[in-house]
């Protein structure tokens, strides 16, 4: 029985968005750009001296005012030219330091972004099976690349740039409290409007972040779900069924993103009106100084550009607000999926030979995917070495199931599983899985070429075991394609036929030259013809090896050593084709049924022609 499917859905999406904003979550992705610390600090003493010579041009125009704008034109004319040079040094010097911590920044991010996802893949790989049945394909696809990119604004546009803003900030308060105090206070009483202006975006964006993000994940998972089934999707004719649910999650998330942007349009107009409502405070009340000689107009005008400049950084620090929550909801999904610890780990003590023989045995295994709802109850049996054991049994009485614990693709609640004796829990996952060849009735080929698909096992394959497996397994179509061992085999195997893959399967697992092969109804889904082929090939592959067999169809496991009958999880019979055929219990009633379904379609195949 396969395992039980439960997708998160958007509920359980929406569960994790409920985190804000974590410091914890911060250290640990400050954790990853140690690597490029250096590279950081660079771009932060750039920025610092940016935020310098930013701060010098209001005062350069407010000396060029006072000092030389009313003086008679040949005595004020070296004085402007001198200041004209100083202000496009410093023009040029912003420019430069600009340019390099932005190059910087960005290097680093991408390095930062590049280990993360080795980091996310190569977690995943290592997690065990019970995971995958419970996680959507679309979800794990955004965390590896939507999400990891978010982050890559974090570390680009956040970290290091909002320290910039702060210093920018700060100089501009001491450079407006230096020039006039006076108007320096008045200036700043926009900050109380500001900050509760800037309170309520970054309630409103946080919320709309999370249903962006949440969204985003659904229209993924729809994707890879109904893509992936696209022939059956067309063989039931839902093209139009599956094109309008997709439009209410499509309608969804557009929804979502028009509400960011609603919040994000309203906060900047808002922080502009309140740069509008100060500056003409200082045009009314320091024109009025002016007017009275208090202050000069050179320092009205500093006033004014400074006053100007300090909403800038205010804008750009709510702007980095939201792309901080969209990190932090990201890194809320990629190192809590980096949390995750896989269901099956190796023992602190491992044994490990050269060499196996291929005896299995289960002892007393009781195997639940969710306990207490147990697939597998008391399962008790030994298959010798060289034997050929067949599970059958009706659909989801527990055979793939058993399969999958030889593999260990998971681990048993209760009794052991032993190969030539050891516990399969004390030897190493990888050791394990060479002793064993599988090949399942749902082909899974990669796109690259025949030779690459058949090393999978052991990139070290020599070509003359490559095409030992494929002598064995009977796959001459190879050498009729264009390439042979180089053809191209495009994503899933979708340009060779069932069978085709099929047989490439079975080479596959030879390749290695396991001691044990497992068929997992490997002739279920192809022809006769092609069946009889796969039959052929599969009696020489199992010549010496410990084989078991998973079938439906009862007349391709006749020959086996020993058939073992499983219902409902348990054993109900076991012995030999003859054996279970005289005692006519369920296999003498399954025997039957396939008769007579092998009988009805002959006789349909008689009706068909001219």
């Amino acid at each position: 029985m396969a395992p039980h499917q439960r997708g998160l859905g958007l509920a359980g999406l929406a569960e994790e968005e409920k985190r804000g904003f974590d410091l914890w979550l911060l250290w640990r992705l400050l954790s990853y750009a140690r690597a490029d610390w250096h590279l950081f600090a660079l771009a932060g003493v750039l920025i610092l001296a940016s935020t310098g010579l930013e701060l010098a041009p209001p005062y350069i125009l407010k000396i060029a005012i006072d000092n030389y704008l009313l003086r008679p034109p040949v005595a004020a004319q070296a004085g402007l030219v001198r200041l004209a040079g100083i202000y496009l040094g410093i023009t040029a010097g912003v420019f430069l330091t600009n340019y390099w911590q932005a190059y910087l920044l960005q290097l680093a991010g991408q390095r930062v972004i590049y280990r993360l996802r080795q980091a996310v893949f190569s977690h995943l790989q290592r997690l065990s099976l019970s995971f995958f049945d419970t996680r959507p394909v679309g979800q794990l696809v955004t965390r590896v690349a939507n999400d990891t990119q978010a982050l890559n604004q974090l570390y680009t546009e956040v970290l290091v740039t909002l320290f910039k803003d702060i210093f920018l900030l700060v100089g501009i308060t001491i450079a407006m409290l230096s020039l006039a105090p006076r108007l320096a206070l008045l200036a700043l009483v926009g900050v109380p409007l500001i900050t509760l202006s800037t309170a309520l975006y970054r309630h409103l964006a946080r919320k709309a972040y999370r249903q962006v993000r949440l969204h985003l994940a659904g229209v993924n998972s729809f994707l890879q779900e109904h893509l992936s089934a696209m022939r059956l999707i067309q063989a039931f004719g839902r093209e139009r069924a599956n094109f309008e649910q997709f439009t209410r999650v499509n309608q969804d998330y557009y929804q979502a993103t028009m509400q960011e942007l609603t919040v994000s349009a309203v906060f900047r107009p808002t922080m502009d009106l309140i740069n509008s409502l100060v500056i003409a405070l200082l045009v009314w009340y320091g024109g009025g100084q002016v007017i009275q000689n208090l202050v000069t107009f050179g320092v009205l005008y500093a006033m004014i550009n400074y006053t100007q400049q300090f909403f800038r950084p205010i804008n750009d620090m709510a702007e980095k607000y939201t792309i901080m929550q969209a990190a932090m909801a990201a890194a809320e999904k990629v190192l809590g999926l980096l949390q995750e610890k896989p269901a099956v780990v190796d023992a602190p003590e491992v044994i490990v030979r050269p060499r196996w023989r291929g005896e299995i045995e289960f002892d007393h295994v009781w195997f639940a995917y969710q306990p207490p709802h147990w697939v597998l109850r008391d399962i008790t049996f030994a298959v010798r070495p060289g034997e050929t054991l067949a599970l059958v049994g009706p659909t989801g009485a527990g055979k793939t199931s058993m399969a999958s614990l030889i593999t260990r693709f998971y681990d048993v609640q209760q009794g052991e599983i032993r190969l030539d004796g050891v516990d399969i829990r004390q030897m190493p996952q990888g050791l394990l899985r060479r002793q064993i060849g599988l090949v399942l009735q749902d082909v899974s080929l990669f796109s690259g070429t025949i030779a690459e698909n058949l090393i999978l096992g052991n990139p070290d394959t020599s070509r003359d075991r490559i095409i030992r497996a494929i002598e064995a397994a009977q796959a001459d179509f190879v050498w009729d394609l264009p390439g042979g061992l180089e053809a191209r085999v495009g994503e899933r195997g979708v340009n060779l036929s069932l069978g085709q893959r099929q047989l490439l399967a079975l080479a596959r697992a030879l390749a290695v030259d396991p001691p044990v092969l497992i068929l997992d109804e490997a002739t279920a889904s192809v022809d006769s013809q092609t069946e009889q082929l796969i039959q052929q090939a599969l009696a020489r592959a199992t010549a010496g090896r410990t084989t078991i067999v998973i079938a439906h169809r009862l007349s391709t496991i006749q020959n086996a050593s020993r058939i073992v009958v499983v219902n409902h999880g348990e054993i109900v019979e076991q012995g030999t084709h003859g054996q279970l055929l005289a005692v006519r219990g369920l296999y003498w009633r399954l025997w039957q049924l396939a008769d007579q379904e092998e009988k009805i379609l002959q006789s349909a195949g008689k009706g068909f022609g001219p």
